[in-house]
């Protein structure tokens, strides 16, 4: 090995040898740039200099490049350096994702021998349908592999019994685990491995002796090998590993897709039966085996085996190439049915995608197992257990979670297995997961306010926002890790990269930032008529994401696709909702009905006509999304939506309920502001995917809509005198601050308006200053005071690297109460207004939404466990120092929750107002708040058209 720990090839930095072979070194390395582990691949100095090792070095890189696939070990770069030996050779290397776990020829040799075949049947077909579809795809683009081996498949998420075996095969040919598998499973991780029932994702390495051919269909699009004949690839060479070469080969003839699938039946038969297709003692004996014998049956050496399996394998070693499967498409079609046909009647297994879901597999060894026992006691047929099922049966399934205000946030794992779910528990509203094999969800630990899962494509941590910052969640356990800040965030995705990009309702563009943690940076720009990016989702490249513009201007509003890479954005389709990627599918609900559409990935463009899928899907106006959740293996989860509302009430101080104001609201009540008479209530409220600011006549409780612009209108605030009203709105494409008169009688005026986003908090007494929180990405939420007279000049009241929020004038307006997280959570403090002045925090366990009794004398927090509390405000003589008394908690409270309303963060404001009387107006949530179950569908493509 040439390179040590430490060396630098342009911006990689060789950490640790993996493995050398005779054509390549490879090494662990980390990206600077993106921060992330890698696979570095390097043509040895001692080959560089020959021109046909540097063209097989080259054809590697463009084979790989050419091919986006789940189970194709992905190309990230490739490079060129000046030695640093001295020698004048330049150094060629390739930059490959890095795998965790070990090369199907490791499984082999450990696993198998006399104490049997290595691998289970239904563990090998997983295997050899995820192989199979990648040299699907390479033959579609025109690339012939030439060197299919167990040394050239590597298994992800396995590891040797003694060792770690994070290497290639002899040869050092390895994509490491890219930073998906690394950062989930690395070789210190305290987390357990799979379990031996769990197949592993199969990845197909080396293409340093592929072939290019005529690709099976058009390949617009994708990068060809050169044509022209040379050396190494032309006919009459013998390339490949003389076990698994078919018999065409041998003979130095020309090799495509059937050579290939020789190859592939030799592997599928070592699979099953731990022992090489073809042996002998001398080449010549090798080869002759090849030509002339025929292995044994799989049957005799691998009884569980189904008769149809043996027949695929036979006929992939045929020896004449027209007597083999001709495409590796019909190859997996047929390992495909195979699979289902091995489910008893009735069933439906997954036999697609980068990970089989346990209950798949778990029924094919139960059939499997089944058909031994009977043909061992009985003799009777096995027709019954491997019967083709003529059709997969959509299965529907029911699940009840606890009672939510979040109907919408929930997010099947990729694999299928596992729902997170946001839901109600002892702590409020957290992040539930819910093993679709156990009968019971549980509720993870920290993550109290959690909103918008979604998961890490190795199915082991749930991505979340809560607190105003994105966040992340082992599911083995453990507290979980703040990795960014997120104020407005609009879900997120997680790609195998390690890549995370979420969106926001402010400032707009979706952002991107490591697993890891760190400071998001933008991905897309929002431009003139687009209120924000939101809603993001990878598609399969891993690079490409799919995500929903809203916009009052519907030759904008849509679903677009935009790149890390930057570039233009691609839109798809107009709709009023997000969609959601299913494999080869959009899916999208209109007016409560879910329907399918076929979507081309790689083109970014939609197929065919709509076919409805269910009914009655619930579609989240406010927020533009509908409560639909896909897995990367095609099990679907719907839900109608939540059956409850929220309710605007007066309590008195003991939380005795003294009146409703109106009936239930369905329309996401946030905000209430009280007008300083009693007699009016201003309140953000969501009709018809509309969010506007709307005033409530408190004595009739009659709802009267107060703003009508497209965008979204909401945080309303009162002035003094009740004649004019302050709120934010985006119609800008940023939250500024506009003001419009209490009877509606004129248009609406802006107020404020600068790059930052800003959220109205207070209106001093006297009517001359404006509190509103504002946010910057040094600084995180401060809190700023604007003169109504004058220049009008904003000027910072509290500015600190901390979040501090929710800012209320005291009566007299010489103090100024609100929460910061400065002491690691979030307290309520007091400090003078407007001189500069002391400091005094009065809670003394946690708090949020402040706000001041009429007189001063008193101020209200919620605390932690969403108790009403008070504590006592004494004002020195001199007026230039408080003295705070010991909180008292009066009552809990029921304050509404959920995706609209920010409990944290400066876009947060408190869901109840005090009256002049001592009355409590609080958004609470109705009693009967109960969602509906959440339907999870296997098979659902199967009913399309139906």
């Amino acid at each position: 090995m040439t390179l040590a720990a430490g060396a630098r090839l342009g911006p990689y930095e060789i950490q640790a040898a993996l493995g050398a072979g005779g054509m390549g070194e490879v090494y662990r390395a980390r990206d600077t740039r993106l921060d992330r582990t890698v696979a570095i691949k390097v043509l040895p100095e001692a080959l560089a200099g020959d021109p046909q090792f540097r063209e097989r070095f080259g054809r590697e890189a463009r084979a790989i490049s050419s091919l986006n696939h789940p189970h194709i070990c992905t190309l990230h770069d490739v490079g060129r350096q000046d030695s640093s030996t001295g020698s004048g050779q330049a150094v060629d290397y390739l930059v490959m994702e890095y795998l965790e776990g070990e090369t199907l020829a490791d499984r082999i040799a450990r696993d198998g021998g006399p104490q049997g075949p290595p691998l289970r049947v239904d563990e090998a077909l997983q295997i050899a349908i995820q192989i199979a579809d990648a040299l699907a795809t390479a033959h579609r683009a025109g690339v012939i592999h030439r060197d299919l081996k167990p040394g050239n498949i590597f298994l992800v998420g396995r590891r040797g019994s003694s060792t770690d075996a994070r290497r290639g095969g002899p040869s050092g040919e390895v994509c490491g685990g890219g930073p998906s598998a690394s950062a989930a499973a690395s070789a210190d991780s305290p987390e357990p491995w799979r379990r031996r029932s769990d197949p592993p994702v199969a990845k197909l390495l080396d293409f340093g002796l592929a072939k290019s051919a005529a690709p099976a269909v058009s390949g617009a699009g994708l990068s060809m090998l050169p044509t022209t004949p040379h050396a190494l690839t032309g006919q009459g060479t013998i390339l490949g590993t003389f076990q698994y070469m078919a018999p065409e080969q041998l003979e130095g003839g020309e090799a495509d897709a059937r050579t290939d699938i020789f190859a592939f039946g030799a592997v599928l038969y070592e699979m099953l039966t731990g022992r090489k297709a073809f042996e002998g003692k001398s080449h010549a004996s090798l080869i002759g085996a090849i030509m002339h014998a025929e292995p044994a049956p799989v049957l005799s050496v691998q009884p569980l085996t189904p008769r149809s399996v043996d027949r695929l394998v036979r006929k992939c070693l045929a020896k004449d190439p027209d007597d083999r499967w001709q495409t590796a498409r019909d190859l997996l079609d047929e390992l495909k049915w195979t699979v289902e046909a091995g489910a008893p009647e009735g069933t439906a297994m997954p036999v697609a995608g980068p990970r089989p879901a346990r209950f798949g597999s778990a029924r094919l060894a139960w059939g499997v197992a089944a058909i031994s026992l009977v043909v061992a006691a009985l003799a009777v047929t096995t027709s019954y257990f491997w019967r083709p099922v003529p059709e997969p049966v959509v299965t529907r399934l029911d699940l009840v979670t606890p009672p939510t205000s979040d109907a919408f946030s929930f997010a099947l794992s990729p694999d299928g297995r596992q729902l997170a779910f946001v839901a109600n528990g002892e702590k409020g509203s957290q992040l539930w997961l819910r093993p679709l094999d156990q009968a019971t969800a549980q509720a993870l630990a920290g993550t109290e306010g959690a909103s918008f899962p979604f998961w890490a494509p190795d199915n082991r941590a749930v991505g979340f926002f809560a607190d105003g910052k994105l966040k992340r969640a082992n599911v083995g356990g453990g507290p979980p890790q703040v990795l960014a800040d997120a104020p407005t965030a609009r879900g997120g995705a997680w790609n195998r990269d390690g890549v995370i990009v979420f969106g926001q309702a402010s400032p707009g563009a979706l952002m991107r930032v490591m697993a890891s943690g760190g400071t998001p940076s933008p991905v897309t720009q929002v431009t003139a008529g687009q209120n924000n990016h939101r809603w993001p989702q990878f598609l399969p490249d891993g690079r490409r994401i799919l995500f929903f513009v809203p916009s009052g201007d519907p030759q904008v509003r849509g679903v677009y696709v935009a790149s890390l890479d930057g570039g233009e954005l691609t839109r798809i389709v107009e709709s009023q909702t997000a969609a959601v990627y299913a494999p080869g599918r959009l899916l999208r609900v209109s007016q409560g009905v879910l329907v399918s559409q076929p979507f081309d990935a790689a083109h970014a463009a939609l197929a065919g006509e709509p076919i409805p899928v269910a009914q009655d899907v619930g579609v989240d106006d406010g927020l533009f999304r509908s409560a639909v959740s896909v897995s990367a293996l095609g099990v679907l989860a719907h839900r109608s939506g939540v059956g409850s509302g929220r309710q605007l009430v007066f309590l008195d101080r003991t939380g005795k309920l003294l009146g409703n104001i109106g009936p239930q609201d369905e329309s996401s009540f946030a905000s209430p502001a009280l007008a300083s008479d009693g007699g009016r209530v201003a309140v953000g409220r969501i009709v018809q995917g509309n969010a506007d600011v709307w005033l409530i006549d408190v004595g009739r409780a009659v709802m009267s809509r107060f703003t009508f612009e497209g965008g979204p209108d909401r945080q309303p605030i009162w002035s003094p005198d009740g004649n004019r009203i302050v709120f934010q709105s985006t119609r800008n494409g940023v939250l500024d601050l506009f003001e419009k008169p209490a009877n509606g009688a004129a248009d609406e005026q802006p107020l404020i308006v600068s790059p930052e986003p800003k959220n109205p908090l207070d209106w001093s007494s006297d009517g001359r200053v404006l509190l509103y929180a504002s946010l910057d990405s040094k600084t995180q939420s401060d809190l700023w005071a604007v003169s109504l007279t004058g220049d009008r000049k904003p000027v910072p009241v509290v500015r600190t690297s901390f979040d501090d929020v929710q800012g209320q004038f005291s009566s007299d307006g010489r103090w100024l109460a609100y929460a910061s997280n400065e002491s690691g959570r979030y307290e309520i403090y007091v400090q003078a207004f407007p001189d500069p002045g002391g400091k005094w925090q009065v809670s003394t366990a946690g708090g949020v939404y402040p706000r001041w009794r009429r007189d001063g004398r008193e101020l209200y927090y919620i605390d932690p466990d969403n108790r009403l509390t008070a504590v006592p405000i004494l004002v020195t003589a001199n007026a230039r120092t408080v003295d705070a008394g010991a909180p008292v908690a009066l009552f809990s409270t029921r304050l509404a929750v959920g995706a609209n309303i920010f409990t944290t963060g400066f876009n947060s404001r408190a869901q109840y107002a005090v009256a002049a009387d001592g009355r409590f107006l609080m958004d609470v949530q109705a009693d009967d708040a109960v969602a509906s179950p959440i339907t999870v569908v296997l098979n659902w493509e199967a009913g399309l058209g139906r």
